[in-house]
């Protein structure tokens, strides 16, 4: 049996600009300036407190608490209008791969609880995937708990098992984590710093990404 395990966001779904703009609210709570776009991409990933600590190594805690209540007012209120939607083709590469009986799916994000569940529910993904896990539960990315725990909840070994993000965080955690790394083009961090993390491959597109991963597991 393999595994294949998701990233969510900038890798199943579009959430970029929320995140952008989750934190420039955030940022306006504590009385603080807004951060460029291109900045706040680069922690995308992390789990929160851990991405405010790193956009913002100077600021003491109680700012930095500001800025991540302020970052999670935000995003819950965006989430409720549903503004993060699937990337073009990742359903039916979902769909695809729920078809083999010799493969098995899961998930490892840096968002909250609270935040996937909302978000696997408004996209109906709940069928797709054995085991989920994220930030709540885990040490931020890349250290490699969430993976060895979908390893487990799975019983999968790593050796069978790929993960799937288009972060550096993702790549580096799965390494970690002694898993296979691919990653992605649409998301958050450039092709060649995904292999410079040690991604086997960068895919271009989501039908790209299906046959990486189905040859990957052949």
């Amino acid at each position: 049996m393999k595994l294949v395990i998701w990233d969510v966001d900038g890798t199943l779904v579009d959430s970029h600009d929320m995140i952008v703009r989750s934190m420039a609210h955030g940022m306006a709570a504590a009385n603080l300036p807004e951060l460029p776009a291109a900045q706040v991409s680069r922690i995308v990933g992390l789990s929160l407190p851990v991405a405010v600590a790193t956009l913002l190594p100077d600021a003491d805690e109680p700012t930095r608490g500001a800025v991540v209540a302020g970052y999670r007012r935000s995003y819950q209120a965006a989430r409720t209008r549903q503004e993060s939607p699937l990337f073009s083709g990742a359903r039916a590469c979902l769909d695809r791969l729920a078809g083999c009986t010799d493969l098995l799916m899961a998930v490892a994000t840096g968002k909250s609880q609270r935040g996937l569940s909302a978000l696997i529910a408004a996209h109906d993904l709940s069928r797709y995937f054995v085991s989920t896990h994220c930030a709540d539960g885990h040490p931020s990315k890349p250290a490699p708990g969430m993976v060895l725990a979908c390893l487990a909840d799975a019983g999968v070994a790593a050796d069978d098992a790929v993960m799937i993000g288009d972060t550096t965080f993702d790549i580096i955690m799965a390494g970690n984590a002694g898993v296979a790394g691919l990653g992605v083009a649409w998301g958050h961090h450039a092709p060649a710093d995904l292999t410079a993390a040690g991604a086997r491959a960068v895919a271009g597109d989501f039908d790209h990404l299906t046959r990486l991963i189905e040859e990957w597991a052949a």
